[in-house]
């Protein structure tokens, strides 16, 4: 019965030790980013879109980052690095425009991630090439 109890302590120490560990690592990224909702879009080959993130440093004191976005899976674009100096606890949000490859495959899909620095973000965002082309039927005839 002792041994039960003295594995479950220390099935609770190491617990209580990952997840202070956990904490911890989360409180020494400074960085929070909000791409304000998350989803699919869709888009034809060719089409423009717009990339909007607001960055907040969250730590005490003053930073600077570089930051680039790209979408990444079926397809891949990458847009500029910016470079980002954020004053403690202030927000901005930084902007990039791009266009869906021509060459891509239709029904292909693409996430979006944020770089920087040393760090990454995948955010909830994909775009989904759909066709650009619809059939539909101008007449027939049975005879």
């Amino acid at each position: 019965m002792k041994s039960k109890y003295a594995m479950l302590l220390v099935s609770v120490a190491l617990l209580a030790l990952v997840a202070l560990n956990f904490a911890v690592a989360i409180a020494s990224d400074n960085m929070a980013i909000s791409s304000q909702n998350t989803g699919v879009v869709l888009k034809n080959k060719g089409d423009s879109f717009t990339v909007s993130i607001t960055f907040q440093n969250t730590g005490s004191s003053d930073d600077s980052w570089t930051v680039n976005v790209v979408f990444e899976g079926d397809w891949t674009w990458k847009g500029t690095a910016k470079a980002l100096t954020l004053n403690a606890n202030e927000k901005k949000t930084l902007v990039w425009t791009g266009t869906v490859p021509n060459n891509v495959p239709t029904s292909s899909i693409a996430r979006l991630v944020v770089y920087y620095d040393d760090g990454y973000k995948a955010l909830d965002w994909w775009i989904h090439v759909v066709p650009n082309s619809v059939l539909s039927v101008q007449a027939s005839s049975v005879t």
